[in-house]
């Protein structure tokens, strides 16, 4: 089962993988002359097939993964750089989109003549496999050198079969099927030409506002580290050259999710401190697992652009962290340096990006309109120059472009919803719904639906199909809607469909036409939320309630006096205390791709039993925005102060709360009910005493032994099998900096019979322990421990130990 401690997934197979020495050779060789480019092709091909027949059955054996650190790149890359010119260097850092834009462009539309003259490295949002071979064709047998373009994409949840968004995938609390997705999503966008995918995003969110939320892993950096390089191998697998390998690009770097208001683009203030053990573990995280490419983020960053901010691009990525791969700026971030105001002009901007450690420029065209001069002057160095062409150069040898340019357009098609792809989106959805509430009436809980045959209504906006609620586009894949998966267990004839209202605009008519059809049924499915667009970027939100006339209709149906299951479909967390005070039964399913009709129907019908959790604390209101678990306790904490009444006298009054809200979420991080029920007994650890001098010892020599084994008994108390995410909290007092009343260690995944007890252990190693200081580093401290082990962050006993010097 799913664990902290993850391996990986799966192994990739490739007749590229173990093509020849001599075939490497030989096809450099030729390709040095410029006459010999189709002779190269041709060679490489021939070798190629003629050792298919012995790949097809084989696997690459586990082993260090072959990516940009590849050492045995250096060669190639050298005399590479040895032969360009400064106007070629300069023209690997300089990216275009040729496509959908997601924001300002420059206008420019010569991309064919800049690509002969080898002024343009990368090109993104080409998805047809015919117009990326026509643009990979000027490169190889245009350019002087032959350098092929990289084709990149925001391949975000699915190239083209659709798995839930990253919030719903983070809500698996499940790491191997995010890999498993992320692997899905890179065979199917290699096929079709693109190598390079502007994902995963692991920014740590904590204000719902926020709507790029829905592209991440919730609040918290230990579940997100696991989450980052999940996606991280996925993605790459363990050669980057393999045919269904993409290079990831880890975004945003860094600090974009904790915007000011929850507005998008809007700055930030993050101390080092915060910085360092809240936002930047997932990075790292990624880092080591071996990511290609990171993303500079847009936003200022203590008052310095994070696009311009040599403290986080050099001195952490670089130097401490020592990574190797390719940094690129995000959508004409090196241009929005001047909006900033760091920068008077272009020149001044891509000077600043440039020498604070952006290698290429997404869009803005500075680095292509200023660089060379910028270099020439010599406001940067040649050496400079080169290092930012190394990082670029590496990613593209890494993925064997220059051995393989072209994609096979014939085949792209037969890539795409593979059944096993679409099965797998299936599965991804099942677990990432979170079952908010499920009360208990006459006949017991509401879900699951008896097996009886029941007139069902499903009613709402999303009923049909929540990624495209107007209607899903031509080759958008196999869909099948909810009321169709529905009515498959229960014959088309019981069950009726109601709109209501629209998801922004409604009518009194649409609203007492819903409310009629949900008189005559057993049972009302009420689909309600965010469209699509709703989340992800530039979509933050002020309000955080349902929108449109949607909170009119909940009502409504409500009154009717029918049982109501309610679907929430959104990017976010919703404030809908209304609904959880009146509605029996709350199913959190995000926007759950491709699989998501028979994925709830299967769900609704207990044929699977809910497990996802919480990844995001989800408020009562939007004023206790930012909400997260993991925060400082304050010197006037609330303690047993009865925060659900205004306060009455002095000793109510005067401590961190508000005065018209309670300070806890409607549902803490962490947080999933289930078809089953669980009971947890106390939490045993293995020694009441650990001594700081010992750990960091351990934390040195990167010590594999257990400082401290943590362990509890989980039974299943109820009458259907279960699987449960069992959760390890810790938290430190009396350290030179104030800790968090809980922070996250491990989590694990139980699939427990009914009536059984499993005793869930967990092994800490000594880095659980440290923290970053007031010096800012990295080291354990004389501390009084507790150790939970819960099914939440809001829940549970703790053991109690003390860290002595």
């Amino acid at each position: 089962m799913p664990a902290s401690s993850l391996n990986t997934f799966s192994i990739r197979c490739s007749h590229r993988i173990i093509g020849s020495k001599l075939e490497d050779m030989i096809v450099y060789t030729l390709r040095r002359s410029s006459v010999c480019i189709v002779l190269s092709i041709v060679l490489s091909i021939v070798l190629s097939v003629a050792l298919l027949a012995q790949t097809t059955s084989m696997r690459v054996s586990s082993g260090p993964v072959r990516g940009v650190d590849d050492p045995t790149l250096n060669t190639r890359v050298e005399s590479i750089l040895r032969r360009m010119t400064v106007e070629e260097k300069v023209g690997q850092l300089v990216q275009y989109s040729a496509g959908q834009p997601t924001g300002p462009g420059t206008g420019r539309t010569d991309y064919d003549d800049m690509i002969a003259r080898g002024q343009i490295g990368s090109l993104f949002n080409v998805v047809d496999p015919h117009e990326i071979n026509r643009y990979q064709k000027i490169a190889m047998e245009k350019s002087r050198l032959h350098i092929p373009i990289l084709f990149g994409l925001d391949v975000i949840h699915g190239f083209k079969t659709e798995f839930p968004i990253p919030l719903g995938l983070a809500s698996t609390w499940d790491p191997s099927i995010v890999e498993k997705a992320s692997h899905v999503a890179a065979m199917e966008a290699s096929a079709d030409g693109i190598r390079w995918t502007f994902s995963p995003m692991v920014d740590i969110a904590r204000d719902a506002r926020w709507g790029r939320m829905a592209e991440g892993a919730g609040e918290d950096p230990f579940l997100g580290s696991a989450m980052a390089a999940a996606y991280v191998r996925g993605y790459q697998g363990t050669r980057l050259d393999a045919p269904d390998s993409i290079a990831a690009c880890v975004k945003h770097y860094v600090g974009y999710g904790a915007a000011e208001a929850g507005r998008d683009y809007n700055t930030t203030e993050i101390s080092e401190h915060t910085l360092r053990q809240f936002y930047l573990p997932p990075f790292h995280a990624a880092v080591e697992a071996g990511t290609a490419s990171l993303m500079s983020a847009f936003n200022s960053l203590n008052g310095v652009p994070s696009t311009a901010n040599p403290f986080t691009l050099k001195q952490i990525l670089r130097k401490e962290w020592g990574f190797h791969g390719l940094v690129v700026s995000d959508w004409n971030a090196v241009g929005e340096l001047i909006s900033h105001g760091i920068a008077a002009d272009g020149a001044t901007a891509a000077r600043k990006a440039f020498l604070a450690g952006v290698d290429m420029d997404m869009v803005s065209s500075l680095y292509h309109d200023h660089l060379q001069q910028i270099v020439g002057s010599g406001q940067a160095t040649t050496a400079e120059l080169d290092e930012a062409v190394r990082h670029l150069l590496r990613v593209k040898l890494a993925l064997g472009l220059f051995d393989h340019p072209f994609v096979d357009e014939d085949a792209a098609p037969k890539a795409l919803y593979h059944p096993d792809s679409i099965a797998l989106a299936q599965t991804a959805a099942e677990r990432s719904f979170v079952l908010l509430k499920n009360s208990s009436g006459p006949g017991g809980p509401l879900l699951p639906l008896a097996t009886a045959p029941l007139n069902i209504a499903v009613i709402g906006p999303l009923g049909d199909d929540s990624s495209y609620p107007e209607g899903a586009p031509q080759g958008a894949g196999p869909r099948v809607s909810l009321p169709a998966a529905l009515a498959q267990r229960v014959g088309e004839g019981h069950v009726s469909r109601f709109k209501g209202v629209g998801i922004l605009d409604g009518t009194d008519e649409g609203i007492a036409s819903a409310v009629a059809g949900a008189q005559k049924a057993d049972i009302v499915v009420l689909t309600l939320g965010e469209s699509p667009d709703m989340s992800g970027e530039a979509a933050s939100r002020a309000h955080l309630g349902l929108p449109g006339r949607q909170q009119e209709l909940l009502e409504a149906i409500v009154h009717t006096g029918k049982p109501v299951v309610l679907i929430l479909f959104s990017g976010r967390p919703l404030t809908v205390p209304w609904a959880f005070e009146h509605v029996p039964a709350v199913l959190a399913a995000w926007l759950p791709g491709i699989a998501g009709g028979p994925a709830l129907a299967r769900t609704l019908f207990g044929e699977v039993n809910p497990s996802g959790k919480l990844v995001v604390s989800w408020p009562r209101s939007v004023g206790q925005e930012p909400l997260y678990y993991n925060a400082l306790n304050t010197g006037r904490p609330a303690g047993d102060v009865d925060l659900t009444r205004p306060p009455t006298d002095i000793v109510s009054r005067y401590v961190s709360r508000y005065i018209d809200e309670q300070n806890a979420p409607q549902f803490p991080f962490g947080y999933g009910g289930s078809y089953t029920t669980f009971t947890y007994g106390a939490t045993i650890i293995s020694t009441q005493h650990l001594s700081a001098s010992a750990l960091n010892k351990g934390i040195a020599a990167q010590a594999n032994e257990a400082a401290m084994t943590v362990e509890a008994d989980v039974t299943n108390t109820g009458s259907r099998a279960g699987e449960e995410v069992v959760q390890l909290y810790i938290q430190l007092r009396g350290t030179s900096v104030t800790e968090p009343v809980r922070m996250l260690k491990g989590f694990r995944t139980v699939a427990i019979p009914p009536g059984e007890t499993k005793k869930v252990k967990f092994e800490l190693k000594p880095e659980a322990f440290a923290i970053w200081n007031g010096r800012n580093e990295f080291a354990a401290e004389p501390a009084k421990l507790k150790v939970w082990i819960s099914p939440d962050s809001a829940r549970g006993s703790a053991a109690e130990a003390e860290i002595i010097p």
